[in-house]
């Protein structure tokens, strides 16, 4: 026999299950299935994009032993690039919006990152957590990470979550749903899939106060509807991720369906997620009552709820920003 071979927790990004979202599959008369990216080695579906955006970097001679990773980001690609990081022998700063739950930011520093909370600002202000992710990098010579920017991100989903969806549903897959962070999954997973199948359809579940639906159903990017809590997600402005993208459906989609959904699943059938997840579900449960039984449908569970208890999960947070988690799932499907 030859011997195993055995490797760091770098090498165990990807290869989650699909899980069929059992209530929802059956009310609709859809496969509808979830990929656990929560089982990622950091927790998120941005374990792929850290790990995509590090061995990028290697590879073109940006990162190097000691090197110093920096990055702005809502929280998870932070955590994906410490963890990963860590592990490849890297350093990380992270910028995070001070709105982001206290969870993260606590994980973070846990994980041994440096964290700089600053005041949430627009992309537009110089003060955006973006920017000043950039301006570290410029004024220390670390590496920038840039997420939103950087199509290593794109080209992860192209080689990994495309094919692992493609080849756990034996080709069968009509459907992929995601929402709009940085944009990488929903393009890099599309992308695939629509080389593999012409007749397969990509679709954008966006959160209200997010541009991505007026981009892909207008061409324009009014965001003048609303709001929403989902923390990673929602975007205002087409970035270099999304460049290119053509997308088949998309849908505004409610916090509160989001919430009844994320409360479903954890009540009825033990899957204990965050609101992103909700807001892609609740896409998917768009696009199947719009197209009808018989289709298969996939969409990412993004991350675990752990982050979100001191919001989502916390009855005092959740009645003072008029959000119900005993609102009947039923009544979203009509």
């Amino acid at each position: 026999m030859s011997k195993p071979i055995y490797h760091g927790v770098d090498h165990h990004v990807g290869n989650t299950p699909l899980i069929r979202l059992n209530k929802l599959s059956d009310l609709t008369g859809c496969e509808i299935l979830g990929k656990a990216e929560f089982m990622n080695p950091g927790g998120s579906v941005k374990d792929r994009a850290a790990y995509g955006i590090i061995t990028d970097a290697e590879e073109k001679g940006l990162l190097k032993p000691g090197s110093t990773i920096v990055e702005g980001t809502a929280g998870n690609t932070g955590i994906g690039l410490t963890v990963i990081g860590h592990a490849r022998g890297y350093e990380s700063v992270i910028v995070i919006p001070e709105t982001q739950a206290p969870e993260k930011i606590q994980l973070l520093r846990t994980l041994g990152a440096e964290v700089r909370p600053v005041p949430a600002k627009p992309y537009s202000d110089p003060g955006n957590y973006n920017h000043i992710a950039r301006r570290l990098a410029e004024e220390n010579g670390w590496f920038w990470a840039n997420q939103f920017d950087n199509t290593a991100n794109r080209e992860a989903h192209y080689k990994s979550t495309g094919p692992e969806i493609w080849k756990q549903t034996n080709g069968t897959v009509d459907a992929f749903v995601a929402a709009v962070g940085t944009g990488g999954t929903l393009a890099g997973t599309s992308l695939y899939l629509k080389v593999q199948n012409p007749n397969f359809h990509a679709v954008c579940a966006d959160p209200y106060g997010a541009a991505m639906w007026s981009w892909f159903t207008q061409g324009n990017t009014d965001t003048d509807d609303g709001d929403s809590f989902a923390e990673g997600i929602g975007q205002g402005r087409v970035t270099k991720n999304i460049e290119g993208l053509r997308v088949d459906k998309a849908y505004r989609i409610e916090d509160q369906l989001a919430l009844s959904i994320v409360y479903q699943l954890l009540n009825e059938e033990g899957l204990f997620l965050g609101l992103s997840s909700g807001i892609n579900i609740g896409g998917a449960l768009r696009y199947a009552r719009e197209v009808g039984p018989g289709k298969t449908i996939v969409t990412i569970l993004c991350d675990s709820g752990h982050k979100y208890q001191s919001k989502l999960f916390n009855d005092e947070w959740l009645r003072a920003n008029d959000l119900d988690p005993r609102f009947p799932l039923e009544s979203w499907i009509s």
